[in-house]
C-alpha cells in the first residue's frame, strides 16, 4: 500500500479543533467519535496533533457508513493507518474511484463486501 501522504493531500487533513468548527460538535463529542472509532485519525505534523482525513466527515459529523466499514477492516487485521490508506486508494472499479468516495456516494454494501474480501 502507498503512504497516506501520497494518497491524501496535506490540506485534506483536519485537526480536532477544525472538526469542532466544521461540524459544530463539542470537543468532547469529537473525542468520543475518535474513541468509539466512528472516525480514525493519526498523529501528523510538527506538533504530532491528531488529524483526521476530511473525507471521513460531512457537515454534521462522521459519515454514517464509516464506522461499520472501519470495524470490518479492523476485524480483518488492518491497522488504522492501513484502513485510512485502503479507504483512499484509487480503485476505478468502484463508483467514485475509491472506497471512501464510493461510501460518500451511498454505496456502503459494495464497499463493505470488498472490505470483507480483505480477509481472504
Amino acid at each position: 500500500m502507498v503512504s497516506d501522504t501520497d494518497v491524501i493531500p496535506d490540506d485534506q487533513w483536519l485537526a480536532v479543533p477544525d472538526i469542532v468548527e466544521r461540524t459544530g460538535a463539542r470537543l468532547t463529542e469529537v473525542r468520543r467519535w475518535l474513541a468509539d472509532r466512528e472516525l480514525l485519525g493519526r498523529r501528523r505534523g510538527p506538533h504530532r496533533a491528531v488529524m483526521v482525513p476530511a473525507t471521513f466527515l460531512d457537515d454534521h459529523g462522521p459519515l454514517t457508513s464509516l464506522r461499520g466499514t472501519i470495524t470490518v477492516l479492523s476485524d480483518n487485521g488492518l491497522t488504522d493507518d492501513e484502513i485510512i490508506e485502503w479507504l483512499h486508494a484509487a480503485d476505478e472499479t468502484l463508483q467514485g474511484g475509491s472506497a471512501i468516495s464510493s461510501l460518500r456516494l451511498g454505496n456502503k454494501s459494495e464497499v463493505r463486501r470488498r472490505a470483507q474480501e480483505q480477509a481472504f
